[in-house]
């Protein structure tokens, strides 16, 4: 049996959040290291590519929250900001603990979390650094300093992100392919499983 884990409207979102976060990084290390110029695109260029792609960066999440299409895309929000205590005890344990996950266990909602915010904080310090000169020297560096720290942050977290879905190859085809097997769900995110098995024998009896 195959479970629904993510609608067209989020594997989109999820896809084109990855090609502007993966944009913005391989525009951010020659904006960094200034001896990467002239190996790879004129430094006007790259710093254009990684302006627009910063300020289009929160635009696929928004737009997957308005509309009835965003129905899905809701819904994970409130799982992603509703923790149990037996989710933040796993998290204490470093995993060790049991755990009957939801839909997502709690090491990917920090994830999740994280991304959002970064996303806000990128974009604001991202802003302050375009548009120098509406902002005092004090509040320039402080977002010089928040955005290279944030920076250090998304390259670590994406990195594990990577190797967690090449790990992982069921979870990863669900951002191809949408579903997962019924067996993946009752081992990997038991809470879940029986809330949509749950569902789905009360909208389709026998």
């Amino acid at each position: 049996m195959k479970i629904l884990r993510f609608d067209p409207v989020q594997r989109a979102t999820h896809w084109a959040n990855a090609v502007l976060f993966g944009a913005l990084m391989f525009t951010a290390i020659p904006l960094y290291f200034g001896s990467f110029f002239g190996l790879v695109l004129p430094r006007h260029l790259i710093e254009q590519i990684h302006l627009w792609c910063g300020l289009a960066l929160p635009v696929p999440l928004v737009l997957s929250l308005l509309g009835p299409w965003g129905r899905g895309m809701r819904h994970d929000v409130r799982r992603i900001n509703y923790w149990t205590k037996s989710e933040i005890h796993w998290l204490r344990t470093f995993g060790r603990s049991r755990l009957d996950a939801d839909k997502f266990n709690p090491g990917q909602k920090l994830n999740a979390i994280f991304v959002s915010v970064a996303i806000v904080v990128m974009l604001i310090t991202g802003s302050m650094l375009q548009w120098f000169r509406f902002f005092s020297v004090d509040l320039r560096q402080g977002a010089t300093f928040a955005h290279d720290v944030f920076a250090l942050a998304i390259f670590v977290v994406v990195i594990g992100h990577i190797y967690m879905a090449l790990t992982h190859r069921d979870s990863l085809r669900s951002m191809f392919k949408g579903w997962v097997s019924a067996s993946w769900a009752k081992n990997h995110a038991r809470a879940w499983f029986d809330e949509t098995t749950a569902v789905k024998n009360v909208s389709d009896p026998e």
